[in-house]
C-alpha cells in the first residue's frame, strides 16, 4: 500500500509541564500526516471535498503503543501507510521515529462520509471512488 514520509521538530507549545509531548499532540501530527498521505498521492484535501463531493474521512477508532517519549527540539519522523481499504473505510498506520528508533505505533481507521443523497443534513459512509483506491495503493 501507498506510504509518505515526512519529519517534523516538536515545538515547545507542543510539551507539557514534564517538558515531554503531551499525548493529544501526537494525535494532531498523525492527523496531519494522513493529509500529507493523501497529498502525496495526488489528493489535497480541498479537491477531495469538491471532485468527490465528501465531507472527509473521520477517525472511527484509534490506538497508540507509546514506546520512547519525546521532548521539545526533537527531530522525530512520521511513516504513514495505507494498511487496508474497504468498501467505505480504510486502515492506517502511522509510525513516529526518534533517532531512527520506533518512539511510537499508532493505528487508525477513518470512513470515507457525504451527505446523504436523501437529507442533507444527515452524513453517512460512501463508497471509497476508485480513483482514490487506485491511487493509495
Amino acid at each position: 500500500m501507498f506510504t509518505n514520509k515526512r519529519s517534523l521538530t516538536i515545538e515547545w507549545g507542543d510539551c507539557d509541564p514534564a517538558g515531554i509531548v503531551f499525548y493529544p499532540r501526537y494525535f494532531a501530527f498523525f492527523d496531519a500526516s494522513t493529509a500529507h498521505l493523501f497529498k502525496a498521492a495526488g489528493l489535497k484535501k480541498s479537491d477531495i471535498l469538491k471532485k468527490y463531493n465528501a465531507i472527509g474521512f473521520p477517525m472511527v477508532d484509534t490506538r497508540a503503543k507509546f514506546k520512547i517519549p519525546s521532548s521539545y527540539g526533537d527531530e522525530v519522523d512520521i511513516e504513514t501507510s495505507i494498511v487496508d481499504i474497504r468498501n467505505s473505510s480504510f486502515d492506517i498506520i502511522h509510525r513516529l521515529y526518534k533517532q531512527g528508533k520506533l518512539a511510537i505505533e499508532c493505528t487508525e481507521t477513518r470512513v470515507w462520509v457525504g451527505k446523504d443523497d436523501n437529507d442533507d443534513e444527515k452524513l453517512i459512509a460512501k463508497k471509497i471512488p476508485d480513483e482514490v483506491v487506485a491511487l493509495l495503493t
